[in-house]
């Protein structure tokens, strides 16, 4: 049994995990990030970029579906599902390749090998110990199932859909939620049959009601069927598909089942409860300085309680890295996280909801804007519809941006820095947005709610 002591010893290596090792390394400190599969973690190998790699060639079938409406003659002869993923996994190879790299040309330790905490400060991988003068916990997550439900065969999970080498003509996708509308916007791309089923009584229940309703509208446009406020009751399987029962006495049948019904924290039998780290139902909590109750050690990621995202992850890595170096870095505010679901359309916000606004400050002190994007020249180009709804408190700065439409992703930089800067309305109002561009919707929301409205009916 060998000892290893670091500055800084790290469990995982996903986004939280191997940000805070680039941070501590850049800050002078000796680290070990141990991570018994491959750096990256599910983000870059299981979920954020396999995902949305698909979603592009999901677009790109769109498109060419529709071509003739842009004057492109142009045939879908069909999915050649072994060589999207060949797409896929390049995209993947080269961002695993760089991130390698460049953990490597840091004072960075990794040690492949699945860890153990031992000790207070002790993570044990194999034989060998390695102990820190802080640990950062990081284990990550991984696709949960309902009660009773057994993944296997006909039932799968993200991770299991993401290696599928065919497209299902018909599949059920259990969830609403971020990953459930993604794949399902992904196979009816491809020319699956699909339906969604929702407990709750919307899609992507977490966002503000009116981009829920927008998203549900042009799910149903795009023909994507979804059961609402219905819950699952149970599966059977044979060789060739599936019968899905609901409460309501509803079968349905498909080729596979796609459980999405969230992630789970990835802490059982890592020694954390032994080891006396505050736990609720498998999270691992901390405070607002991301410090566990035991001195020294700190939690990132998907197992502390709150949004399961990979920015997150990054800048949670980052304040732990530069808390323990003594810069006293300010506190995250998890509200001014910016949220993205890459579906078609995409829906995108930050800051708080109308509703949460209301129960917040009080319906009578806020008040909303909804920009169409019908008035916006570049979305009629791309051939898109959605709206901008903003928040603000009154007499007061904008404090939630909620987006639906094509490609509104790339818009939540913006919406990020007007509300966690705590922008009026007027402040943005002055700001000049290119035309044309789908950027300036951001403009005209603001310039209505400032209320001098230009392209828009105020």
């Amino acid at each position: 049994m060998a000892d290893h002591n670091f500055d800084v010893v790290i469990l995982g290596g996903g986004s939280g995990g191997y940000a805070a090792a680039l941070r501590s390394a850049q800050l002078g400190k000796s680290v070990a990030l141990i991570e018994k599969d491959k750096l990256g973690g599910t983000c870059l190998h299981r979920g954020c970029i396999p995902t949305k790699a698909l979603l592009h060639s999901a677009e790109v079938a769109d498109v060419t579906r529709e071509a003739a409406n842009f004057g492109v003659s142009a045939n879908l002869v069909g999915i050649d599902m072994p060589a999207v993923n060949k797409y896929r996994d390049g995209i993947v190879d080269r961002l695993y390749k760089g991130l390698s790299g460049l953990v490597a040309s840091k004072n960075i330790t990794v040690v492949a090998g699945e860890g153990r905490m031992v000790g207070p400060k002790t993570i044990q991988v194999g034989d060998d110990n390695y102990t820190g003068v802080n640990v950062v916990l990081a284990s990550g997550s991984y696709s949960r199932s309902l009660p009773g439900l057994q993944i296997g065969g006909r039932v799968i999970t993200s991770e299991h859909a993401l290696q599928l080498n065919f497209v299902p003509n018909k599949a059920i996708v259990l969830g609403g939620g971020v990953i459930g509308v993604e794949f399902a916007s992904i196979w009816k791309s491809f020319g699956t049959e699909v339906t969604i089923v929702e407990g709750l009584s919307h899609l992507v229940p977490n966002e503000d009601e009116a981009v829920s309703k927008g998203l549900e509208r042009a799910f149903r446009k795009r023909g994507i069927d979804f059961k609402l406020g219905v819950r699952f009751s149970g599966v059977e399987q044979s060789e060739h598909g599936v019968v899905v029962s609901l409460e309501d006495g509803t079968k349905l049948e498909a080729e596979l089942l796609l459980v999405a019904v969230g992630r789970g924290p990835n802490t059982a039998g890592l020694g954390y409860e032994e080891q006396g780290v505050n736990m609720d139902r498998g999270f691992v909590l901390t405070n607002d300085r991301l410090q566990t109750n035991l001195p020294g050690v700190y939690a990132a990621g998907d197992i502390v309680p709150g949004l399961q995202l990979a920015h997150r992850g990054f800048q949670q890595g980052i304040f732990i890295a530069e808390e323990i170096a003594g810069l006293n870095p300010v506190a995250i505010d998890e509200t001014g996280i910016p949220k993205v679901t890459y579906c078609e359309p995409e829906v995108a916000s930050v800051g708080l909801s109308e509703a949460k606004a209301a129960e917040t400050y009080g319906a009578e002190n806020i008040s909303t804007y909804e920009y169409n994007l019908g008035g916006n020249g570049k979305s009629q180009i791309l051939g898109t519809a959605g709206f901008i709804k903003l928040v603000r408190r009154n007499n007061g700065p904008v404090i939630g941006v909620h987006m639906i439409g094509s490609r509104v992703g790339e818009q939540i930089g913006e919406a990020q820095l007007i509300v966690n800067w705590e922008a009026y309305p007027e402040d943005v109002a002055t700001l000049i947005h290119a035309h044309p561009t789908m950027n300036e919707a951001i403009g005209e929301a603001h310039l209505a709610l400032a209320g001098k409205p230009l392209h828009a009916h105020a």
